[in-house]
C-alpha cells in the first residue's frame, strides 16, 4: 500500500493553463480537418479550378518558420536571464510574425492578380477561407506577443519567475502551433494541386 501511495505523490499535473491551452489547440486542429476535409470532399466533386499557389504563401512559410526559430531562442535567452538577448529576439520573433501576415496578404493578392477571387471557384474560395481562417489564429499570437514584449520591455521584470516563464511557455507553445499549423496547411495544397 505505501508503493501505491508514493507513486501517487509523484504523479505530474499539466498546469490548469497549459491544459486550457492544448484543449484549445486541439479544437484548432478538429476545425482546420474539417477544412481540409471539406476541401478533398468538395475538389472530388468536380468543376474544380487548378492554379499555382502565390509565391508571397512560400515566402510567409520562411516569415513564421524563422519566427518560431528565434522565438526558441530568445525563450531560451530568457531561461539564461539574458535579458537584452531575449528582447532582441523577441522583437525579431514578433516582426517575422507581422511580416507572415503581410505576406499571406500580398499572397492574396498575387491570386487576384490571375483572376483567382474568392467567388471564382470553390477551390480558390477554400483557399481564402484556410488561409484567412489561419492568419486570423496567427493575430491571437501576435496579440499574446505583444503583451509578451510590454512585460520584456519594462525593467522591473528582469528575473526569471515561474508566473513569468510560464506566460512565455503559453505564448511561445501556441505560436509554435501555429508556425506547424500552416507548414501542414501548405504542404496540403500543394499535395492538392
Amino acid at each position: 500500500m505505501a508503493s501505491s501511495s508514493n507513486s501517487m505523490s509523484t504523479v505530474k499535473r499539466i498546469h490548469p493553463k497549459k491544459f486550457a491551452l492544448w484543449v484549445g489547440m486541439t479544437g484548432i486542429i478538429m476545425l482546420f480537418a474539417a477544412l481540409t476535409s471539406a476541401y478533398i470532399v468538395r475538389k472530388s466533386g468536380g468543376n474544380w479550378l487548378y492554379f499555382s499557389l502565390p509565391t508571397a504563401f512560400y515566402y510567409s512559410t520562411i516569415a513564421i518558420v524563422a519566427s518560431s526559430a528565434v522565438l526558441h531562442f530568445s525563450y531560451k535567452a530568457f531561461l539564461k536571464e539574458q535579458f537584452e538577448l531575449y528582447r532582441g529576439l523577441l522583437i525579431a520573433g514578433f516582426i517575422l510574425g507581422f511580416g507572415f501576415v503581410v505576406l499571406q496578404y500580398q499572397g492574396w493578392l498575387q491570386l487576384g492578380e490571375i483572376g483567382v477571387l474568392v467567388h471564382t471557384n470553390q477551390s480558390s474560395s477554400f483557399i481564402y477561407l484556410i488561409s484567412a481562417m489561419h492568419v486570423a489564429h496567427v493575430l491571437g499570437g501576435l496579440a499574446a506577443l505583444v503583451v509578451a514584449l510590454v512585460y520584456g520591455i519594462q525593467r522591473r521584470y528582469h528575473a526569471v519567475t515561474p508566473k513569468r516563464k510560464l506566460r512565455l511557455e503559453l505564448i511561445f507553445t501556441y505560436w509554435h502551433f501555429v508556425d506547424i499549423l500552416w507548414v501542414y496547411l501548405l504542404l496540403f495544397f500543394i499535395l492538392q494541386q
